[in-house]
């Protein structure tokens, strides 16, 4: 069953305080040390792969409980915190231009843990292929800022990174979890969460969107030429965007510009689709130079020529704002609620804190939920 909702991640621009960041890692620490004694490294991944712990954890750590500072700030922590030696847990990656360095972190992160050649190519995929599929396969308007990939020893991983909206300055988090990855391109999260649910977002990696993805990889595999042809075909001279095709938006409402045909794609990248004859669509998505505007093209393609739509519903999921509980915006997932917070309060329980710290603690986890919900 999908859970659905949606949480106000509004941008706040800055850094935190000195005093904060010191507080939280000092906190953050005793909290995972408890974690992974207790239940090992393989469930704090999947505790940190759950939007509900991530965001009870970014609260307790005594950050602002709807910023968008939550995913920056407390993945920073956890970077400076988690020590290899000592946890077996190490986190890649950050914000802006450290993103772009998780490659380069892998590897050396890799050859710490002892990891073969093969592991690390393999991780150093899979971090490339989260960011890839978020910015590209799932187009809402929020291009990737901030990549985090968290690796154990034993090779396994998990991925919070966050994506952007200039326009109305909300952000957009995403979650994964390698135990659960089946298929990059089919529905590969366990969880999304952002601030506003928009009423159209092309989702390649929905399920109704799988016969456009085999249509859009055999288009890939056609020349160049044709699918120029094919795309020409459906925009005459007088209509520039499929707007008038679509559900009508609410006056004042967001609407994505992702919906235009695009004016030009990156033929290039159709080539060397072209002569590599890609197997699958993560094969396609993975090719050098296949973005957003190549992937809506190929999918408008295959919707209006042979009749294969891609999933145009927003996958945003699950809900913490306050207001859920009352079923608002969307009913709370209450039994994953409820474990989120059982572990976090045994956690805070048995770290090695004074007594203030770990009252203070508390008192902001039961600001953040309902008392009730605290046993």
């Amino acid at each position: 069953m999908s859970k659905v909702g949606v949480a106000e991640l509004p941008l706040h621009y800055g850094k935190a305080p000195r005093w904060l960041v010191s507080r939280m890692k000092k906190l953050s620490k005793e909290i995972v040390t408890v974690i992974i004694d207790e239940y090992g490294r393989d469930k704090f991944l999947t505790r940190i792969s759950n939007p509900y712990w991530f965001q009870a954890f970014g609260c307790v750590l005594g950050y602002d409980w709807h910023s968008s500072g939550v995913t920056t700030v407390v993945t920073g922590v956890l970077k400076t915190t988690l020590k290899t030696e000592e946890f077996g847990v190490a986190v890649c990656g950050g914000k802006g231009k450290t993103s772009r360095q998780t490659p380069d972190e892998i590897r050396r992160l890799g050859d710490k843990f002892n990891l073969s050649t093969e592991r690390i190519n393999n991780l150093q995929y899979s971090s490339r292929m989260s960011a890839k599929v978020d910015n590209t396969a799932i187009q809402a308007n929020y291009p990737l800022y901030h990549h985090v990939f968290i690796v154990t020893e034993d090779g396994k991983w998990a991925v919070v990174q966050q994506g952007m909206s200039i326009r109305d300055r909300t952000a957009r988090r995403y979650h994964w979890l390698s135990d659960q990855v089946e298929n990059f391109v089919a529905e590969p999260h366990t969880g999304i969460v952002g601030d506003k649910r928009r009423e159209v977002v092309l989702d390649m990696t929905a399920k109704e969107s799988e016969d456009c993805r085999k249509t859009s990889t055999d288009l890939a595999k056609e020349k160049p030429e044709r699918v120029k042809r094919m795309l020409n075909s459906i925009r005459p001279k007088y209509q520039k965007s499929l707007q008038e095709w679509l559900p009508k938006i609410k006056e004042g409402e967001y609407m994505t510009e992702y919906l235009a045909l695009p004016d030009k794609l990156n033929w290039k990248a159709l080539q060397r689709a072209y002569d590599f004859k890609p197997r699958n669509y993560e094969q396609l998505l993975g090719i050098r130079g296949v973005g957003p505007t190549t992937v809506r093209g190929l999918a408008l393609v295959s919707e209006i020529i042979y009749g294969d739509p891609p999933s145009w519903r927003d996958p945003v999921k699950y809900s913490f704002a306050f207001g859920g509980k009352d079923g608002v915006p969307f009913p709370v997932q209450r039994h994953e609620y409820d474990e989120a917070i059982k572990v976090m309060e045994a956690a805070i329980q048995h770290a090695k804190l004074g007594s203030w710290e770990r009252m203070d603690a508390l008192k902001r986890l039961r600001n953040y939920v309902p008392p009730s919900r605290i046993a």
